[in-house]
């Protein structure tokens, strides 16, 4: 999921990619529609559409919905972007898509920190789906304690850009009050010594919590892995991944 106010700067919009490659995850996702012969896809929180397109590829019916219109204009210029219906916003404006699946990667269900908000994206996420359709998304286990090596020395990583050239980026975390985890991704632009400082926050919910709020929200079954390998989840595991099934 991205957030208007940390990608309306071009260059953390053109960074994204580069530090967001195709990977397992999404693999597991393209699996996961393929499997279930999912004609109509929602991706909420679709980011540059790298996996948006990669579904257009074989999925008949594509929407990403993303808040940042400088993303969207990335995803849009995509190969394979003229196939997707993209929709500058929020969950709650595709309600009406009556898809097949609804995805929300990148872990989009940590941005929705306050519970009003999560509610009411996964009522939209149920609104969304057919009878019988799936909701999927992966959450960080809180168990593994992730932001312990968001620092400076543990997180730093060099990457290029072709417009911009070698950036060094890293994390520092701010503040963790409960299941909340203040953070400030710290970018370097070698060429210029320009820096940008931008601030997230993000919440750990235990798998005992997102499976409340699922099924408060109306889903019914639930399969959860605790990886894109879908081993069973344990203490070790770094993901917690969920395919939930509306009634």
């Amino acid at each position: 999921m991205t957030a208007p106010h940390l990608y309306s700067d071009p260059r953390l919009v053109d960074l994204y990619d580069v530090l967001n490659p195709a990977a397992a995850d999404t693999a597991f996702y393209l699996d996961l529609a393929q499997s279930l012969d999912a004609a109509r896809v929602l991706d909420i929180g679709c980011g540059t559409g790298l996996l948006t397109c990669a579904l257009a590829d074989t999925v008949h019916d594509v929407t990403g919905v993303d808040p940042s219109a400088a993303m969207l204009a990335v995803a849009r210029n995509r190969a394979g972007g003229e196939r997707v219906r993209w929709i500058e916003g929020d969950a709650q404006a595709a309600r009406s898509i009556d898809a097949d699946l609804v995805l929300m990667t990148g872990h989009v269900a940590q941005v929705f920190t306050d519970d009003a908000s999560w509610r009411q994206t996964l009522s939209a996420a149920y609104d969304a789906l057919r009878p019988g359709g799936r909701l999927a998304f992966e959450s960080r286990n809180p168990a593994c304690a992730p932001w312990r090596a968001w620092t400076p020395d543990a997180s730093r990583r060099r990457v290029e850009s072709q417009k911009y050239g070698w950036v060094d980026v890293w994390h520092r975390v701010i503040d963790v009050t409960g299941e909340c985890v203040r953070f400030a991704t710290h970018y370097r632009f070698e060429r210029d010594g320009a820096q940008i400082i931008a601030e997230s926050e993000l919440r750990f919910r235990s798998q005992a919590a997102l499976e409340s709020a699922l099924r408060e929200a109306g889903f019914v079954s639930m399969s959860w892995y605790g990886g894109w390998s879908r081993k069973p989840v344990d203490a070790a595991s770094r993901e917690l991944v969920v395919v939930a099934m509306r009634d």
